[in-house]
């Protein structure tokens, strides 16, 4: 059974910085490309970054000078830090596979205040 979990989120002050972390079972991460999406109340889900298998990154150009994607094939973890937080990048955070799995997990909610 695939299963994703997601955390690391919280409520954070602009200009902070937090590293989200995504733990997945139930598919062969190690070969498994990996990326980070987001979604705002009323908003589409977005792309923000994937990882090639191998550990070769990819960033959307809205964030790519605030994030880096990583992951830890011996713990089945992806993670994602985001440095300078915005207001605008509250969003709740999932990762899942690519090509994308049909499951979901719950994300991770990033709040920023200004």
């Amino acid at each position: 059974q695939v299963r994703l979990v997601e955390s690391g989120g919280g409520l954070v002050q602009a200009g902070g910085s937090l590293r989200l972390s995504c733990v997945a079972s139930g598919i062969d991460f190690s070969t498994s490309q990996m990326a980070w999406y987001r979604q705002a109340p009323g908003k589409q889900r977005e792309w923000v970054a994937h990882i090639t298998s191998d550990g070769r990154p990819n960033y959307a150009d809205s964030i790519k000078d605030r994030v880096t994607i990583s992951r830890d094939n011996a713990k089945n973890t992806v993670y994602l830090k985001i440095t300078a937080l915005k207001p605008e990048d509250t969003s709740r955070y999932f990762c899942n596979r690519v090509p994308i799995l049909p499951s979901w997990g719950q994300g991770t909610q990033v709040t920023v205040s200004s």
